[in-house]
């Protein structure tokens, strides 16, 4: 983390975003930070994470680089560690770390154990791993929020209806992680409703990202919008939801599951 603290108080917001070196996630945390959080730029590269936060800070905004590899229980919990000894408390949370990977030509006959493996390590046992490691953090906030970044192929909706664009495609260990994600969506949802805290997962849609190739027909920033509107929802906003903004596939905010 960036050599600067910031002061230990209740009305100083902190957000965390996994993965934010690139992509989606970079302009989930810079738009976080133009609403005033001190953004913590989750990233398992040093060198990515201090560029990443570099950049934003020359926009004037407050991101620091923190250290988090989701699949490493020990950096997970040194990360967390980090954040109790420099903030004392985390307001938000999004878990937009992922992978996709596939063997062969995505058929799910081809897949291997050890495709799938990594796949959910990093999809779901690592967003498993963060979330209960800061929920602590968050619980002190008050109004935590958390967002998880799914993608609409984990909707059995979505896949099983033919007038969706990619109703025709096999989803492989990709699909099926989001899947499990949405799942434990619910399920924290469930148990957090009484503290105030809010959790949702959100898809970004077909967007050009490396996970991808870049081949998507979105904007990383334009799809970042989702997840920048569930960590700021207020008390009377949505927990336990699937969420996109509305787009050519949606005629509405929510998602199927």
């Amino acid at each position: 983390m960036n050599e600067t603290t910031a002061p230990k108080t209740a009305l100083h917001r902190i957000a965390l975003v996994t993965g934010a070196n690139k992509g989606i996630g970079f302009h989930i945390a810079r738009a976080l930070g133009k609403q005033g959080h001190t953004v913590l730029v989750g990233a398992r590269s040093e060198e990515r994470g201090e560029t990443a936060a570099a950049a934003l800070r020359e926009e004037g905004l407050d991101a620091r680089f923190l250290h988090l590899d989701v699949t490493d229980e020990t950096s997970v919990a040194a990360a967390a560690k980090r954040v109790e000894d420099d903030f004392d408390h985390l307001d938000i949370l999004v878990n937009n770390a992922g992978i996709a990977l596939a063997d062969g030509d995505w058929n799910t006959s081809e897949l291997t154990v050890a495709t799938a493996r990594k796949v959910f390590e990093t999809n779901v046992i690592g967003v498993i791993s963060v979330t209960n490691a800061l929920l602590p953090l968050i619980r002190r906030a008050g109004a935590g929020r958390i967002v998880n970044v799914s993608s609409e192929v984990g909707s059995l909706g979505f896949m099983t209806d033919p007038n969706q664009p990619f109703a025709s495609m096999q989803a492989g260990a990709y699909g099926a992680s989001k899947s499990a994600l949405n799942m434990l969506t619910v399920s924290w949802s469930k148990e957090l409703e009484p503290t105030g805290i809010k959790i949702n997962a959100m898809t970004p849609g077909y967007t050009a990202t490396d996970l991808n190739g870049n081949q998507g027909t979105r904007r990383p920033e334009d799809a970042a919008g989702a997840a920048v509107e569930l960590a700021l929802i207020g008390e009377d906003g949505p927990n336990g939801g699937f969420f996109q903004e509305g787009n050519e596939y949606f005629d509405t905010a929510v998602v199927p599951w």
